[in-house]
């Protein structure tokens, strides 16, 4: 069972005020792109009909419904699957101190947000504490072996580029996106959150600038406000201001909205008030 709470985390803190809907958006932008991309890769899905749920789940409906899924259990591999269309981020940072990003070595004279020539893969290992960190596809093969990083980094390439095709059809840039793969009776499958807000780059392709940072549809807007108060980037985190949440959730809610060309409201679930919601 995955339950995605209204909670958010920055510098990899979770921070103490929740996002209205946050979690109906990645759980409902997750299933999207679990149906858009099925013929590429199957996924973890099995339910999101909380009625078919084990008991005693149905009975919390109220917490469940419209941010949860039932999924099955995957032998889940310790590496975050990273594919990067644009120069941003801690690629951008990586490519202005060595020329490369996770060891692929990049035309000299890019500039921040540059588009790349063509998407590479990154990966990251999967911290359970602290930051993750970036490493090179060799380093990915010591760990988990050549054959299935072959395989794990061909799926992340192809998903990147199906999604990414469709997006800029709905004026949405994925500037990058990290997946989860796990083993099911021996095959891969797509686990945790995909193509989400909080997992992606989204910027709006009408703005789009290269040279400077870009106006985004995702958590990015949350980090930049961050970035402007007296934070050690340690736990605790600081409160946001309700200009800061309100306009956080507004951005979420507009990705759904302009990469489904539904609202949230659409899902005709009753989805608890994220402001009550731990």
């Amino acid at each position: 069972m995955i339950v995605v709470t209204d909670r958010i985390s920055a510098f990899d803190v979770v921070l103490p005020n929740a996002i209205p809907y946050k979690g109906a958006v990645l759980t409902a932008l997750s299933l999207f792109w679990f149906d858009f991309l099925k013929d590429v890769v199957p996924n973890h899905l099995i339910s999101t009909d909380v009625d078919t749920y084990p008991a005693p789940l149905p009975s919390y409906r109220d917490q469940l419904e419209g941010r949860s899924m039932l999924v099955v259990r995957a032998d889940v591999f310790p590496i975050e699957c990273v594919a990067r269309g644009y120069l941003v981020g801690s690629g951008w940072k990586e490519y202005q101190q060595t020329g490369e990003v996770c060891g692929v070595r990049l035309p000299a004279g890019l500039r921040e947000s540059d588009k790349l020539s063509e998407p590479i893969f990154t990966p990251a290992t999967k911290a359970e504490t602290g930051h993750d960190i970036n490493i090179s596809e060799r380093e990915m093969a010591d760990l988990i072996g050549e054959d299935v990083t072959r395989e794990l980094k061909e799926l992340t390439l192809t998903l990147y580029s199906r999604a990414s095709e469709f997006a800029d059809s709905r004026g949405i840039i994925i500037a990058d996106t990290k997946f989860e793969f796990g083993l099911k009776d021996g095959k891969v499958i797509l686990v945790d959150e995909a193509l989400t807000p909080d997992s992606s780059r989204f910027w709006p392709r009408e703005s789009y600038q290269p040279g400077r940072g870009q106006q985004s549809f995702d958590k990015q807007y949350l980090r930049d406000y961050l970035e402007t108060v007296t934070w050690d980037k340690q736990p605790p985190g600081p409160n946001l201001p309700e200009t800061v949440i309100a306009r956080t959730s507004e951005k979420y809610l507009e990705a759904y909205r302009l990469l489904t060309g539904h609202s949230i409201a659409d899902w005709g679930l009753r989805i608890a008030d994220s402001r009550t919601t731990a």
